[in-house]
């Protein structure tokens, strides 16, 4: 697509208040895509003035007409499906099949599962003498992520929309074309001027803005745990309602008795994905000693087969960072059984799927996100033992429990301090509640729980 060299505010594209501009990189070829404005306080203050315009009127909305304009933006993602793709993959440099399968299918999914909420919730209910109202909390400022544009930004924006509440986002600068598609399809869909708003730009300026600014009353943060802490600092001292879903550093527990290779080969793959760029990746595989060599030979095989395969990371600083963190697992005495730090290719943001066997749970590589395509194999003498790995980080957002028996796998994923856990490869589900324990955030998102977060209530007794 052609990027737009203005701002969508208040249902057109306006000019930026400022002449900087944000080049897009395809992290492939490190060839320069476009340009895109570098949106300033001033932006972003003119956005949040016409989000807080078009609030009463959005809020007043019916639900059921909240909804037809959700279903309606559920139509163009599905008819834009292809450019979305296409677009996500030159500026992320995911594979092109993986960009249609998850990057432009999954928010069609979410953007659906709002549609159908947004008509049949509850936004009133009896609670003996009294009834509840769940309202709009107002304006929101959502910030998103670059490792999956389409789906962070849909995660944040439908239920807003559906709720009632109306938008400023800020895109992650390493994609913001896909924002800008985004845009256009809220156009299309005819949500009302103002409902909806997009300021591209840097972090530290325009993100600091919307997530300071007086007239935002929920932000909704998806990223790093660091910045989050900033923002919930920021928003605390307005008192202000906050959703952060930060970073993670998931644990892959197979217990004496599971399908081992299954699950192994279902891990590395789990790892590589979005060449490791996911939050919520299992990057911490924990087997029992018995099966530990078996299970790191396995892994070490099924890597292989991910070379040329996975796309590059979105850019150089990441790329240095993930192969800093290789070269750190190796000087503290991991063992290398596949990939490395070098890049297997001359142009590019690219590493290569990295295998590291006997990790202790005190290295570096066990302990900090790294964010690239890199698994560290633990070992566990016991399930004790294997817990207290499982819940040896500051981090507690995903994770998944392999094991013969159903039952099993239950017990041992309840004791996991974790919002989400896969049982025996179980199937990513639309409608569940996803968020963190611990440092991995505040709320959760998807479903009616992400609903939630966009709602405030009010009591009338009666």
């Amino acid at each position: 697509m052609k990027a737009h060299d203005g701002m969508y505010i208040d249902g057109a594209w306006r000019p930026a208040a400022g002449q900087d501009v944000i080049e897009v990189v395809n992290p492939a070829d490190e060839q320069v895509l476009g340009t895109v404005p570098a949106g300033t306080a001033l932006d972003v203050d003119t956005a949040v003035r016409a989000a807080r315009a078009a609030l009463p009127g959005w809020a007043a909305t019916a639900p059921a007409e909240r909804a037809a304009r959700l279903g309606a933006l559920r139509d163009v993602l599905v008819t834009r499906a292809e450019e979305i793709a296409a677009t996500v993959t030159a500026e992320l440099g995911s594979p092109l099949e993986f960009s249609r399968a998850v990057h432009a299918g999954v928010p069609v999914a979410v953007a659906g599962s709002y549609a159908d909420l947004a008509a049949t919730y509850a936004f009133e209910e009896k609670v003996g003498n009294s009834t509840v109202h769940h309202e709009p909390v107002g304006v929101v400022g959502a910030i998103t992520p670059w490792n999956y544009p389409l789906h962070q930004i849909v995660a944040k924006v439908a239920p807003a929309l559906a709720a009632g509440c109306t938008v400023v986002l800020k895109p992650a600068e390493d994609t913001p074309l896909t924002a800008q598609l985004f845009a256009e399809a809220v156009h299309e869909a005819g949500v009302p001027a103002g409902v909806f708003n997009l300021v591209t730009g840097l972090g530290p300026v325009a993100g600091q803005a919307l997530a300071e600014h007086p007239g935002v009353d929920l932000v909704s943060f998806t990223g790093s745990t660091a910045v989050g802490r900033r923002i919930g600092a920021a928003a605390g001292a307005a008192v202000k309602k906050v959703a952060l879903e930060l970073g993670g550093k998931s644990a892959n527990v197979i217990l004496p008795g599971a399908d081992l290779a299954r699950a192994v080969k279902v891990g590395v793959a789990n790892v590589m994905s979005n060449s490791g760029q996911t939050c919520s990746a299992w990057t911490r595989m924990l087997v029992h000693t018995e099966q530990y060599e078996e299970a790191v030979a396995l892994a070490a095989e099924a890597a292989a087969k991910y070379g040329d395969r996975i796309g590059p990371l979105v850019n150089a600083k990441q790329q240095e960072r993930v192969r800093g963190y290789i070269d750190k697992g190796v000087a503290e005495g991991a063992r290398l059984v596949a990939g490395g730090s070098e890049s297997p290719r001359e142009r590019g943001y690219f590493v290569p799927p990295t295998v590291f066997a006997d990790v202790t749970p005190d290295m570096a590589i066990a302990q900090e996100e790294i964010f690239g395509p890199v698994l560290s194999i633990l070992r566990y003498e016991d399930e004790e033992e294997a817990l207290r790995i499982a819940n040896g980080t500051v981090y507690g957002l995903a994770g998944a429990v392999w094991a013969g028996d159903e039952e099993e796998a239950v017990a041992f994923a309840r004791r996991m301090e974790t919002g989400q856990v896969d049982i025996n490869g179980g199937r990513f589900n639309p409608l569940a509640p996803f968020g963190g324990y611990k440092q991995s955030g505040v709320g959760r998102e998807l479903g009616t729980h992400g609903l939630s977060e966009y709602l405030q209530t009010k009591s009338l007794q009666f």
